[in-house]
């Protein structure tokens, strides 16, 4: 795999964006690299935890715009635009988020069963400036999350947020020092690793049969659909190749 590193390590499975240069956004490659990952740790019964990182200071930016029309071919793919994140994984799985987790890359996080991230970390759906739609699970997992204020909060406005009020809205569970995020990660992994594996996946999947995440996110894959399809997105990603927006902020540098 050329833009993931995936490591095994006492029954943990990491898989970290690789991409440093473009914030780890994802394009068409990483996302096939990453629905090849995560079947690696569905099929691995010595897997017990996966975790999803960054090899650098950022976690990702979401989908890379500037390959936007070979992403596009994946909206229909059942396992998700951005690899898995139409999948419910079948073992916990922690995200371990720093620096910019934002559009699909907090699609990605919100995927995990929960997530930490250290102090430097910052989170929103800066995508709604392009009009690029939420197609990776976001709309479903947010409220389930967060609440619904808080879910339409973010994802009508677009707004960044950092880690302080992350924690208050319950987007991550925990907030530790810059560079300290994989550290406090492992320990968890390590921890979920060490307990009776059957009570542990079956109280799990009680949890998840709670939801109705599966039909929830068709209907979100139907609707993002129809927003590629009008050109819209295909358009805010000129502008953003542009040199606008960048870095949050607005299109019209205001």
């Amino acid at each position: 795999m050329e833009n993931i590193i995936v490591e095994k390590q006492d029954g943990i499975f990491k898989v970290k964006l690789n991409r440093p240069d473009v914030r780890n956004a994802v394009n068409l490659k990483t996302a096939n690299e990453l629905e090849e990952a995560w079947d690696i740790f569905e099929k691995d019964q010595s897997l017990k935890v996966g975790i999803i990182t960054s090899t650098s200071e950022n976690f990702c930016a979401g989908a890379d715009l500037k390959d936007i029309d070979a992403l596009s071919r994946r909206s229909m793919n059942p396992a998700g635009p951005l690899g898995m994140t139409r999948k419910i994984p079948g073992k916990p799985v922690i995200a371990a988020i720093s620096g910019y987790c934002v559009a699909g890359g907090f699609e990605i996080a919100l995927w995990a069963d929960f997530r930490i991230c250290d102090e430097t970390a910052k989170f929103g759906f800066l995508e709604r400036r392009f009009g690029v739609p939420l197609i990776d699970g976001g709309t479903q997992r947010l409220p389930l999350i967060s609440g619904l204020g808080n879910a339409l909060y973010l994802i009508t406005t677009g707004n960044l947020i950092d880690a302080k009020e992350a924690l208050r809205m319950g987007i991550v569970n925990e907030v530790v020092p810059s560079g300290k995020v994989m550290e406090r990660a492992m320990e968890l992994a390590s921890t979920i690793a060490s307990y009776p594996q059957n009570t542990l996946l079956s109280d799990r999947e009680a949890v998840y049969s709670s939801t109705d995440l599966d039909s929830g996110i068709m209907h979100e894959q139907r609707n993002g659909y129809y927003i590629l399809n009008s050109g819209v997105p295909f358009e805010g990603a000129k502008v953003f190749e542009g040199g606008k927006g960048r870095g949050g902020k607005s299109i019209d540098g205001k």
